[in-house]
């Protein structure tokens, strides 16, 4: 929901590079960028008018890669490393911007670290502020809004923004150069555990030995373990940046939710299905012509079908009178939320949508990653830029617990609680649970959609929107919530134990 970590294989991106806050952003090159190998792209056309023609329309823009001079790993160079981190998403060049300024030995692994981030990453403007990268947003706006239905809208004082990924890689990547860390283009195939160090084979053969292996690829890893069955909800969207001939939306207020449903009047089954399953648009409008559109599947267990999220986009942008002219860039996303964590300590450290830092209740998770990085890479310095070296275990346990203390445990647990309910609600349901939710102390709702607030202070929040929510919210609260909330005290009972 905004804070977006796409997986499937990634659709072709825009090229973002230059830091704007005029009304209309740059989304064309003003950096050079050098074109992947060439790859046929098939424009798979859907016959049938009902679905609308953007769906017919390609993408214009095409894989890129940043021309950023990386310190590339020498062959002739040690394959010896304090740390190996695996990815060069947000998550990995963050953490090991933050580890090498330690003057810790750093090296990134990925099979292409120079290709542009294909996601839209939306933040609250604070957030970013709080950390010092609120220059690498490309446009805010002042306020959102949140369409509950037809007849009720809340607009809302919180400044939100659009992440320049380019801005923001190009950033990251200056610094982990400036502090000597080393790259190595290459897929990891195999992790292997001793001791006091983890070795990683790679699919070019080259085999890299650390003190630590972060993992930071993602939430497809097969390398991470896990005791208990992953039972995630799921967010899926399907997003297009696009040029439009005029859109109905205030170009200074970022269109958090839209949950009307007019636009399946004339489309029955999709509207039943909508009632029991529903899917809002959440919008960022860049001027009159050029907006960022995506029909969202909140969460889900099993996952929304990705056909049913794009006929329903086709019908509200019908009925909004959204004409499409031009696909910039289009997106698939698919955010697993909630389910267990990690086995924790395990000789693999996570971090990113691998180690469970992804909203439960939101799907929100690139500003707290951010966020997060400096304490996690300050315990990992503490081990391994100590004269005692700390290492094997005793680094494994240091380093799980600055991640997940049991504080931030039991938060999780209460944001899996708020997915759990969201999962049993229905189209009434969710927007009288917004309604409410909307309506409390800012403190509130602003610390929830963070991530920020302590286990005492959720309870509370629960109170107070209990307090503000309708009769029919109250009931749906009181017959929907019981089994989510003795699961959500089973699992604090063993975290305490």
């Amino acid at each position: 929901m905004g804070t977006l970590f796409r997986q499937f294989s990634p659709p072709p991106a825009a090229i973002t590079s230059q830091i704007n806050h005029s009304p209309t952003p740059s989304f064309f090159p003003t950096r050079k960028t050098h074109n992947k190998h060439s790859r046929k792209v098939t424009n798979h056309r859907i016959k049938t008018s009902k679905f609308g023609n953007f769906l017919d329309l390609a993408p214009e823009c095409k894989p890129e890669l940043l021309d950023f001079d990386l310190s590339w790993l020498n062959p002739s160079d040690r394959f010896h490393f304090d740390v190996v981190v695996i990815g060069t998403g947000p998550a990995g060049l963050r953490l090991a911007e933050q580890v090498s300024s330690h003057g810790i030995k750093v090296c990134c692994v990925d099979p292409s670290p120079l290709s542009v981030w294909p996601n839209n990453y939306g933040v609250w403007v604070d957030e970013f502020e709080s950390i010092g990268l609120e220059d690498c947003l490309d446009k805010t706006w002042p306020m959102i809004c949140v369409y509950i239905n037809d007849h009720r809208t809340r607009y809302l004082d919180r400044p939100y923004g659009r992440v320049s990924r380019n801005k923001l890689k190009v950033k990251m990547m200056e610094n982990c150069v400036k502090n000597g860390v080393k790259f190595h283009k290459a897929k990891v195939w195999e992790v292997n555990h001793q001791e006091f160090e983890t070795s990683i084979i790679c699919d070019d053969g080259k085999e890299f030995k650390a003190s630590l292996v972060v993992d930071a690829s993602g939430f497809t890893s097969p390398f991470i373990d896990y005791n208990k069955h992953r039972n995630h909800g799921y967010q899926i969207a399907h997003g297009i940046l696009a040029e439009v001939e005029s859109h109905p939306y205030d170009l200074d207020k970022m269109v958090l939710m839209d949950w009307r449903d007019t636009h399946l009047g004339n489309e029955p089954e999709l509207r039943a299905n909508n009632k029991k399953l529903p899917t809002f648009l959440y919008a960022m409008p860049f001027d009159s012509n050029l907006i960022f559109l995506e029909e969202t599947s909140l969460v889900s267990r099993p996952v929304l079908s990705y056909m049913k999220i794009k006929r329903r986009m086709v019908a509200r942008l019908r009925h909004l009178g959204i004409r499409v002219k031009r696909v910039i860039e289009d997106e698939k996303c698919l955010i697993p939320m909630g389910g267990p964590l990690p086995t924790m300590p395990q000789s693999l450290m996570a971090i990113g949508g691998t180690s469970g830092l992804v909203h439960p209740s939101t799907g929100y998770q690139v500003a707290r990653t951010l966020a997060l990085a400096p304490a996690v890479a300050g315990a990992i310095a503490e081990c391994l830029g100590s004269t005692r070296m700390i290492r094997g275990r005793p680094l494994y346990h240091r380093v799980w617990n600055e991640l997940w203390p049991i504080e931030r445990k039991c938060s999780r647990e209460f944001y899996s609680f708020g997915m759990e309910t969201l999962l049993k609600l229905d189209l009434d349901g969710t927007r009288n649970f917004f309604n409410a939710f909307f309506d409390l102390d800012p403190y509130y709702w602003h610390g929830f959609l963070s991530s920020r607030l302590s286990f005492g202070e959720l309870a509370c929040l629960s109170l107070s929107l209990f307090e503000h929510a309708s009769n029919s919210s109250r009931l749906d609260i009181v017959t929907k919530c019981p089994v989510p909330l003795v699961k959500m005290m089973g699992n604090l009972a063993l975290e305490a134990i």
